[in-house]
């Protein structure tokens, strides 16, 4: 049953927060900056209006997430944390001497709760309305672009995982004891899956036991990292192995297992839209989704702006027909596609590798340019070639390989005429101006990464990185307000 709004409650230890907490610190301004009461709208149909226990307060539970966001801590260690540090008390209208919620009911609330795929774009919406309100937003172009995100479990079979993991905790503690060998459980022979999560559970039972560990954070965070994984994919019955994460490639040599998050961003670095999809996604392919979902979320969007991703000649038709500019360099090799080869409709290009990539998800092995005429503007032919020895045996076979064939290619032909006109457009002041921006979106996807955590999953699954996007995100832009809002209190 959902509970009624709590607000700070009254304590005779309540003038606390006045002594330790500074005016100007982040995280009252975090708190100040916005009215966390439309949590409860929000989350009300996911709870029982008449029945059932009452529940713990969904907006501490929510603050609680983006608190996870920032420090980039398990769940267990952010209440180990909240329990002494008073910042984190006042931010959740806790007082002082209130007691933590228990680390699983944060768990819970984050799967049972938030599973709701609209919950990104109405948080985003609001951080809109609040930078709106303060006079922030003062223009109408989006810079956009992707950041790769990996996935914590890697293409490993469960037992590889459980069997990294469990040797990082086990490796920690003999730096603390090396006579600590003889105290480990046995470590199973088999590769049975049971066998290993028995195994890594009696290893946390054993280390919990012993209190001399207690002060060795390095200990206690792999500890509780290893137990939240094994918690968390037995309470929902799902493989240890992320198995909606795809391999995704960011240059013809190297590529990551994962998720991607496609963000669009004011100039003012406010993320105005947000699109999860697994790693094998290529950029282009969200920029008008990225686009309308900023128009949705209140954000006016006349000019978009990125890399030789957003110049795909169905992208330039619909800010043609839309009236947007694309302030996107032309790639060599993003064009109409070979017309004479339908059978390689759905390939996608891949502009960090400068490859094409199948609808399989297999990357082009070379590509061979045609001699004839540089001149960009003018026809010419590229033919990228697949590995034949895949195309073999791959399930989308079927129209796309002839059998016994000894070789796959697809070849690219003259640019069209739209791409003509980007190509020209590319050279005017405007363009040329305008496309110095771009560089705002690099510094945002560090920002998101190193600061908010999106560098790895915490869950599997493509919920659970559109949960973790969520908060990160929402987290990132209140904290954008605050920053410009402190600059300009600077310079008055």
């Amino acid at each position: 049953m959902l509970p009624k709004s709590q607000k700070l409650r009254l304590s005779e230890y309540i003038g606390l927060y006045d002594i330790i907490i500074e005016k100007d610190h982040w995280i009252r301004k975090l708190h100040d900056i916005i009215d966390y009461e439309f949590i409860y709208d929000e989350l009300k149909d996911k709870y029982c209006d008449d029945n059932g226990a009452l529940a713990y307060d969904p907006i501490i539970m929510f603050k609680l997430l983006m608190l996870k966001a920032k420090y980039k801590l398990s769940d267990r260690d952010l209440i180990e944390r909240g329990k002494t540090d008073m910042a984190i008390k006042y931010f959740l209208d806790l007082t002082p001497e209130a007691e933590m919620p228990h680390p699983t009911l944060l768990t819970k609330f984050r799967k049972l709760r938030l599973n709701d795929e609209s919950l990104l774009s109405t948080l985003i919406a609001k951080t809109i309305i609040v930078a709106k309100e303060k006079g922030i937003l003062n223009t109408k172009t989006i810079i956009v672009d992707s950041t790769h995100t990996k996935s914590v479990y890697n293409p490993m079979t469960p037992v590889e995982i459980l069997q990294e993991e469990s040797k990082k905790l086990r490796k920690a503690v003999y730096e603390v004891d090396e006579t600590y060998k003889d105290k480990m459980p046995s470590k199973p022979v088999s590769d049975n899956l049971d066998a290993h999560i028995t195994y890594c559970k009696g290893l946390v039972e054993t280390l919990k036991k012993d209190k001399t560990l207690e002060p060795y954070t390095g200990v206690i965070e792999k500890e509780n990292y290893l137990e939240e994984i094994i918690n968390d994919n037995i309470e929902n019955k799902i493989s240890l192995n992320d198995e909606e994460a795809r391999i995704g490639h960011k240059t013809a040599d190297t590529s990551f297992f994962g998720y991607k998050t496609h963000i669009a961003m004011s100039p003012e670095r406010i993320i105005t839209g947000a699109i999860v999809t697994t790693g094998d996604k290529s950029d282009g392919t969200c920029t008008q989704e990225l686009i309308e979902q900023s128009n949705d979320n209140g954000y006016t969007v006349d000019t978009l702006i990125g890399d030789g991703a957003y110049s795909g000649k169905d992208d330039l038709q619909y800010g043609k027909e839309n009236n947007i500019k694309i302030i996107a360099k032309m790639n060599d090799f993003v064009r109409n596609g070979n017309p004479t080869a339908s059978k390689c409709k759905g390939f996608t290009y891949n502009k960090d590798a400068g490859m094409y990539v199948c609808t399989a998800g297999h990357m082009a092995i070379k590509k061979v340019n045609s001699k004839g005429k540089k001149d960009k503007t003018q026809a010419r032919q590229v033919t990228f070639f697949f590995d034949v020895n895949k195309c073999k045996n791959c399930p989308n076979k079927n129209g796309c390989y002839k059998e016994n064939s000894k070789t796959k290619t697809f070849t690219l032909r003259t640019p069209s005429l739209i791409h003509r006109e980007q190509l020209e457009y590319m050279n005017s002041e405007e363009f040329k101006s305008l496309y110095k921006e771009r560089y705002k979106i690099e510094a945002k996807n560090s920002e998101l990464k190193n600061s908010y955590g999106i560098n790895k999953t915490y869950t599997s699954g493509t919920f659970g990185m559109q949960l973790q996007s969520v908060v990160a995100i929402f987290t990132c832009n209140l904290k954008r307000i605050i920053t410009i809002e402190n600059e300009k209190e600077d310079n008055k």
